[in-house]
């Protein structure tokens, strides 16, 4: 007998609005990809940071963003590899905070914005409320 899970309505919430936090990130990223971050209002200053980013810190951007991006896609789509691809954004997002924080120095005008804390924690609650949410059968 396969009995239906009725979809919660938080999981629209949830999804509808990481999916827009998330599309901010990958409107970022592309920005950086193909040199239009002037038009963001970028100093030159920021604009020469993320030009110097090696290939490395771009890749774990990437699936940072993109994990991210698809995780609250698949989460809108009832897909248990929601889950699978919110763990990609984390990696992606580990990656990423070692290269900002270690591996590099961030520009005096980019510290301690709280944005790095806000996407930690969105990221972080978007893994746990796809656990959660596969753990309770809404997933598939």
């Amino acid at each position: 007998m396969d009995a239906t899970v009725k979809t919660p309505w938080h999981l629209w919430a949830v999804g509808v609005v990481t999916l827009l936090w998330n599309a901010v990130g990958i409107m970022s990223y592309m920005m950086t990809e193909l040199g239009q971050l002037d038009a963001l209002g970028m100093t030159p200053d920021q604009i020469a940071y993320f030009d110097t980013f090696p290939a490395w810190a771009t890749a774990f951007w990437a699936l940072g963003v993109w994990g991210a991006f698809f995780g609250s896609v698949l989460l809108l789509l009832r897909s248990r590899f929601a889950v699978h691809s919110l763990a990609i954004s984390v990696v992606g997002l580990i990656g990423t905070t070692y290269f900002q924080r270690v591996a590099t120095t961030l520009p005096a005008d980019m510290q301690n914005n709280g944005l790095d804390l806000a996407i930690w924690v969105i990221t972080l609650f978007t893994l746990w409320y796809a656990l959660k949410m596969r753990r309770e059968g809404v997933l598939r």
